[in-house]
């Protein structure tokens, strides 16, 4: 932190917690980091990181002293002040994003500068230096994101739909926003002014101080703010996984840390299903639970420490699978070679039958509980719908802050497809009224929910409240379209894999090998299904894991076929 008199907004934190954020390096450890890059004179107003860059250095400062500084509407404002033996920056050196500050000299000096590769080298080869940058890096983020320091602004109402798709899809990327909310904050008109926003247009997205997306498609914010630049199209690939939620991401971690070059797709966000999980508290070695965006989190920057590359916001939309090596077409034309696949795209809840469902999505009906829905809802009731753990974890994360829950099954009861720990505490919370038999019939209001109506099934008898948020939480689809029938697949459109494979199945798919389908190996070789994706997977995270890991070591065998 700065020593001098100047104020910094990091300076009120505590000794102990400063330390973490901003550790100061010694000679030796110095030493270490120069023998990966260069050391170099730097003069006093020297830009070594503009704002919007990528393919960030890596800086640690050895003598003089280093300004990070946000550029505002109204000129700059300080952050923190790097002195000798501390380092410049956070998880953006890993990913090759944007940088979100610039970073200029104050005072004359001598710094250490090393690149984005050198530095994952570093990482993953030196434990001591690796896990006091990685602590930093991410505990930086964090503060970053829960001050709203970042280079995107959104406008938006808690009404639009719209709105809470850009705000979950920047939160669940781990990307920090400011908000500004049209309907409560007084002097939104001059900001809409200066960027001739008319409030028709929201939500708005002021992306890096320049740009205006008027009510933008999460692919528009991605591009915008530099998700997916540097990344190489025409680079071979031993494996491309598809779909980033635990089983894609395990099988990232585990790809590339094991030297295989490594491409993730991802449709939306990290985490899948689990990353809007409220709080997980099953998972082995969390034995207070832990959020699935915070999970999420976790393995996506592990991956990126080893080196795999993170598409995001784009969607895969065919696999060319009748010669090799495989090729993994991405929505906008962009394709991917690959020798092997992991297809790891999960599932998703289905839609409730009912015909003006569309008209509420985002608006008063969700499919995931997060923080950002549950301070949507402050005191409100709440009905949340489905019988498994997703349903349930969401019914006790919300019972906390919400009115009422009120939970609606179709079945007789919960113990057929919901863990214990969840049925007790169901039952034991006064907060959660559980309806058996039952499922929603109308959905009623003018543009935002305003009523709903259910049914027993048994008795027939009709009940209406006065509810603003349904949360949807039922069985699932598999998500397959895009592969138009190149993997063998169960009635329900899940990926066989390994044994679940007849030789009927084999024979009408040619499968050209003497051997027999790997575990988790499909009809056709070298592709993997693993996770929700894939017919007969138990419906844990936990598993998934496993079935990401596993498939790593047997692309290793088919890559040395």
């Amino acid at each position: 932190m700065d020593s001098a008199s100047q104020k910094t907004p990091w300076e009120t934190i505590s000794p102990e917690q400063r330390e973490k954020l901003f550790p100061t390096l010694t000679t030796a450890q110095i030493a270490r980091v120069a023998a990966h890059g260069k050391k170099r004179q730097v003069s006093a107003g020297e830009v070594l990181v503009e704002q919007g860059d990528y393919n960030l250095p890596f800086v640690v400062v050895i003598s003089g002293a280093l300004d990070l500084v946000r550029s505002t509407g109204a000129g700059e404002e300080l952050i923190v002040v790097y002195r000798a033996g501390t380092f410049l920056g956070d998880v953006t050196m890993l990913s090759s994003r944007r940088s979100l500050m610039r970073a200029r000299m104050r005072d004359a000096g001598e710094i250490v500068e090393i690149d984005r590769r050198s530095l994952q080298g570093l990482v993953q080869s030196d434990a001591e230096l690796g896990d006091i940058f990685m602590r930093a890096f991410i505990l930086r983020r964090i503060e970053l994101i829960a001050h709203g320091w970042g280079d995107a602004v959104v406008l938006g109402s808690s009404n639009s739909a719209g709105t809470l798709r850009i705000r979950e899809f920047l939160s669940r990327n781990g990307h920090p926003y400011s908000y500004i909310d049209l309907d409560h904050d007084p002097g939104v008109q001059e900001l809409l002014d200066r960027f001739h926003v008319d409030a028709e247009c929201v939500p708005v997205l002021i992306c890096r101080g320049k740009l205006v997306l008027r009510n933008p498609t999460n692919e528009q914010v991605a591009d915008c703010l530099g998700f997916n630049e540097g990344i190489d199209q025409g680079h071979l690939r031993d494996v491309i996984i598809v779909g980033a939620g635990p089983a894609g991401l395990s099988s990232a971690v585990y790809a590339a840390s094991e030297g295989l070059s490594t491409l993730v797709v991802e449709t939306t966000a990290p985490g899948g299903q689990a990353g809007s999980s409220s709080k997980i508290e099953n998972y082995l070695g969390f034995p207070t639970g832990i959020s699935g965006l915070d999970l999420a989190g976790r393995a996506y920057i592990q991956a990126q420490k080893f080196g795999a590359e993170m598409m995001i916001s784009r969607r895969a939309v065919r696999l060319t699978c009748d010669r090799k090596p495989y090729m993994v077409e991405i929505d906008g034309g962009l394709r991917f070679a690959a020798r092997t696949v992991v297809i790891a795209t999960g599932a998703q809840y289905r839609k409730l039958p009912i015909e003006n469902l569309s008209h509420f999505e985002g608006a008063g009906v969700y499919y995931g509980a997060t923080s950002i829905e549950a301070q949507l809802c402050g005191r409100d009731d709440v009905v949340v719908i489905g019988g498994g753990n997703s349903a349930g974890q969401a019914a006790v994360f919300l019972s906390g802050t919400a009115g009422h829950v009120y939970m609606l099954i179709r079945s007789e009861a919960l113990s057929d497809t919901m863990s214990r720990y969840l049925i007790r505490r169901i039952e034991e919370n006064p907060a959660i009224t559980l309806n058996t038999n039952t499922e929603i019939t109308t959905l009623e209001g003018n543009g935002q929910l305003d009523r709903v109506q259910w049914r027993n099934k048994k008795t027939g008898k009709f009940e209406g409240r006065s509810i603003r948020h349904v949360f949807v939480m039922t069985g699932a689809s598999p998500n397959t379209q895009w592969l138009d029938g190149c993997a063998t697949q169960d009635k329900q459109g899940f990926l066989k894999t390994g044994s679940a494979l007849t030789p009927e199945e084999l024979a009408t798919a040619h499968w050209p090998l003497a051997r027999a389908p790997y575990l988790y190996e499909t009809s056709l070789p070298g592709v993997f299904a693993v996770g929700d994706v894939r017919s007969g997977n138990t419906k844990r995270i936990a598993s998934a894991v496993g079935e990401g890991s596993t498939a790593i070591s047997l692309v290793h065998q088919v890559l040395h076929e």
